[in-house]
């Protein structure tokens, strides 16, 4: 890894940039190709009476779906294989307020699912009002994604809540939002399967390229790489070599060292002996990201002063070896069905405690994200792969948060067992301009109202915070 570390890299805040780099060196084979993903986004259509009566009532809800309800969906049909599905609308500030549910038909079995929930999620996971992705135009309402597997049939219905009016008055009929489509996303299959390491799923880089921690000449070998994903790669110089699948794991004394040549979160004399070991980080191009996807260039935020934990609502039934596939799909889903800029968080964890790199922009940099709406900025977001109401998280899972937060708040001098100010940028709990106090590792729920990151989750957040404290020293 020394061989990789480089002059002190600036942090530029709140700025887009563009680093566009030359590869002139003999290019081989590029490494671990995936053949892109797509999207289907097909239009929900009324459903007829009988469609709607076979929806039960939704815990919860202040009224049953009922008559006049408004119902939509889509009768079973054949597809283009799809791997997770997701309902999206016109407008990003309108809310979904109803039950949305599919079941679909396996491609390894030919067999249809149970129906199955998706989570309505309506706006939790976004970016802050007036910020650079606000802007863009492109952005829709959205339910949480599911991810369902290799599946070449779909079912759905969607079904509003009648509301209430007043104690005495009758529910006035549920409306849907307008433009309600289901997006079947394909994450595109990597050829050849990527090697999986035998302990925690992680990928392994293919034969013909050096380890992470190779100290030799790496421009002579490497790979292919179109513009976008030199762009993507150079944002983690000099952590790992351009075109890296992974940045390797250093301890805690080789990850000081790392981050002060570095310069990695301007780091004070009092910040230093309290920098966390680094993780082993798979990169945006080890799990086959599809940089052309994404928005060109980059958006800082000025530090990162809390880490965010979050469940992706998508599910728990993958493998790890599954993992790089999901992570495409929710990427293809933030991007193309969402109109996001990127990737919405800025790291993944799988349920075996492998850590990905989300939004790019470089790992140790304070990239801004849209994960918590109204508290994105100076934060850092990270989910959890699964659903985590009712299952508990795995072990591995939740030390790999610990591990990941006890090095990057260290390398920005914040210490996870203590609380921070946020101003707010606008969301449902706090007023744009609130300062507000959180735990410098907080629940998705701490900033809004909502059940993410589940509650069996939530609950192992404080313990995260004393193990991800004592890896910093403290």
């Amino acid at each position: 890894m020394r061989g990789f570390l480089a002059s002190s890299i600036g942090v530029v805040t709140a700025a887009a940039l563009a680093v566009p780099l030359a590869l002139s060196t003999p290019a081989l084979a590029e490494a671990a190709p995936v053949t892109p993903g797509s999207t289907q986004s097909l239009p929900l259509v009324p459903l007829g009476p009988s469609a709607a009566a076979r929806i039960p009532g939704v815990p919860g809800m202040s009224t049953s779906p009922g008559p006049g309800a408004e119902t939509r969906g889509l009768t079973p049909r054949d597809v283009t294989t799809f791997s997770l599905v997701g309902v999206v609308w016109d407008d990003a500030t309108a809310e979904l307020g109803g039950r949305v549910q599919v079941r679909t038909r396996s491609v390894a079995t030919g067999t249809w699912s149970a129906w199955q929930d998706v989570d309505t999620h309506n706006g939790e996971h976004a970016a802050d009002p007036g910020a650079v992705e606000r802007g863009t135009g492109r952005l829709r309402g959205a339910t949480a994604p599911l991810w369902v597997g290799p599946s070449d049939g779909v079912e759905v219905r969607v079904q509003a809540e009648n509301t209430a009016t007043g104690r005495r008055a009758a529910a006035r009929p549920g409306r849907l939002p307008a433009g309600l489509r289901i997006e079947l996303v394909d994450p595109g299959a990597a050829q050849p399967p990527s090697a999986a390491d035998g302990k925690n799923g992680a990928i392994s880089p293919p034969s013909h390229l050096p380890p992470d921690d190779d100290k030799g000449d790496v421009a002579a070998t490497l790979p292919a790489m179109s513009m976008e994903a030199s762009e993507s790669s150079s944002a983690n110089l000099p952590h790992a070599p351009l075109g890296a699948l992974a940045i390797s794991a250093l301890d805690k004394a080789d990850s000081t060292a790392d981050a002060v040549l570095a310069g990695d979160g301007r780091l004070t004399a009092a910040a230093r002996p309290y920098i966390g070991p680094r993780p082993r980080i798979v990169t945006r191009r080890g799990w086959g990201a599809d940089e052309s996807l994404r928005e060109p260039g980059f958006v800082y935020t000025s530090t990162v002063k809390a880490a965010f934990v979050h469940h992706t609502a998508s599910g728990n039934n993958y493998a790890c070896a599954d993992a790089p596939a999901v992570l495409r799909s929710l990427y293809r889903y933030h991007v193309v069905s969402e109109g996001w800029r990127d990737f919405g968080y800025n790291f993944a964890v799988d349920r075996c405690g492998t850590v990905y790199e989300g939004r790019a922009g470089g790992v140790a940099k304070p990239v801004l994200g849209a994960h918590t709406m109204g508290f994105n900025a100076d934060s850092m977001g990270v989910a959890v792969i699964g659903t985590y109401s009712s299952t508990a998280p795995p072990k591995a899972a939740v030390d790999a948060v610990a591990r990941l937060t006890a090095w990057k708040l260290g390398l920005f001098g914040a210490d996870p067992r203590a609380k921070t100010t946020l101003r707010s940028g606008g969301g449902n709990l706090y007023k744009k301009g609130t300062n507000v106090k959180l735990n410098v590792i907080s629940g998705h729920r701490d900033g809004f109202a909502t059940e993410c990151p589940g509650r069996l989750l939530y609950n192992q957040l404080p313990p995260t915070r004393t193990a991800s404290a004592k890896l910093q020293g403290r």
